[in-house]
């Protein structure tokens, strides 16, 4: 453990502090938790100059920034346990599964937070009790808002629609059956160790479809060894994970899932690129059958961007091995597009992440 903690700026209900907190026990990495209220995510984003969750203050005084930026810092520190792939194409697709949980799995996520009553009543008085907290308002008031608030946000301007509802059911209960022989086989995803890849995972999975009434009772009987794989990532210590090797490739059993992040997600992917590039403010795709349009994401641009990078590093054969699992080629001229970004994290998961 280090000597002198982190401190953790988030909320017990947040996708992406949920993802850190893994990381960080983990690695074991000592910090303390701190319970965002209003005043303190204004102080973060002053602090920062980006309004989002979480936000990780070093025992020097500096701040740590986006969950993706943050566990690559720590693994390129070289610190025990490595959580990461031993090859060049484990590492690849260890990174692009991460950027495809962070992202892919972010409507489903959502959309069942807040387009089911239950989970909506049940989210929103939560939300209210913390990071209200400080306003000025009654419970109910505060409750009422927050509700009314993150549907608009996260349903009708992210392109949920009732024509494309079933669409977002379908996405998730194939990632569970995609995911249940996995995890029936072996610890983690990829072997008997965590990779970025299961942090990615984890942010949804267990501060929304694990936590939230309606996911959690379709996982609880359509995929109980992923909710065992929850458990078991939470519960993960250095001590624990030393004695098993660090993983190498995923195994040959999610090739389903990466065939399926190659069709259904990086067109998606492409398009959004394709709209940043000519200035187009909203992107149309499909995705499980359903259709969707959404406003368009430099930051997503960016991140697809660095992967194309990391891709082309690859070995030709590295090239074609990843290819082929995914089903389709990954364009190298991705990589020379140049994005006017005013900071290294803006775009939708910014403005999406101050209050999941």
């Amino acid at each position: 453990m280090t000597a002198k903690p982190y401190t953790l700026y988030g909320l017990k209900l947040s996708y992406f502090t949920g993802k850190l907190e893994a990381y960080l026990r983990a690695k074991g990495i000592a910090f303390q938790f701190v319970e965002m209220k209003m005043a303190d995510f204004q102080r973060c984003a002053r602090e920062t100059g980006v309004a989002q969750m979480p936000q990780l203050l070093s025992p020097q005084g500096a701040w740590l920034t986006d969950t993706t930026t943050i566990i690559a810092h720590f693994e390129g520190q070289g610190a025990e346990p490595k959580l990461s792939s031993t090859t060049a194409t484990g590492n690849f697709f260890s990174l692009l599964l991460e950027d495809a949980f962070d992202e892919w799995l972010w409507r489903p996520a959502l959309y069942y937070r807040w387009a089911f009553e239950e989970d909506s009543r049940l989210m929103g008085r939560q939300i209210a009790r913390t990071l209200l907290r400080d306003l000025p308002a009654p419970l109910w008031l505060r409750s009422f808002w927050i509700s009314q608030r993150q549907k608009r946000e996260y349903l009708k301007s992210d392109g949920v629609t009732r024509e494309n509802g079933p669409a977002i059911e379908r996405h998730y209960l194939s990632l569970l059956d995609m995911l249940e022989p996995a995890f029936t086989a072996r610890p983690y995803l990829f072997g008997d160790r965590p990779c970025e890849a299961d942090f990615g995972l984890f942010g949804s999975m267990f501060r929304h479809f694990s936590s939230d009434p309606t996911p959690a009772a379709i996982m609880r009987e359509r995929a109980p060894n992923v909710m065992a794989w929850i458990t078991r990532l939470w519960a993960a210590t250095p001590d624990c994970l030393a004695n098993y090797d660090r993983v190498t490739d995923p195994p040959s059993d999610l090739d389903p899932l990466l065939r399926c992040i190659g069709a259904d997600y990086l067109p998606y992917l492409e398009a959004n690129l394709e709209a940043v590039k000519n200035h187009v403010p909203r992107v149309r795709f499909e995705s499980f059958g359903g259709h969707f349009e959404i406003p368009t994401s430099a930051y997503r641009a960016a991140c697809w961007q660095g992967l194309c990078r990391k891709f082309a590093a690859l070995s030709t054969a590295e090239q074609e091995a990843v290819s082929n699992r995914l089903g389709v080629e990954i364009k190298l001229s991705n990589i020379s597009l140049e994005l006017a970004l005013s900071s290294p994290a803006k775009g939708r998961r910014v403005r999406n992440r101050h209050w999941k």
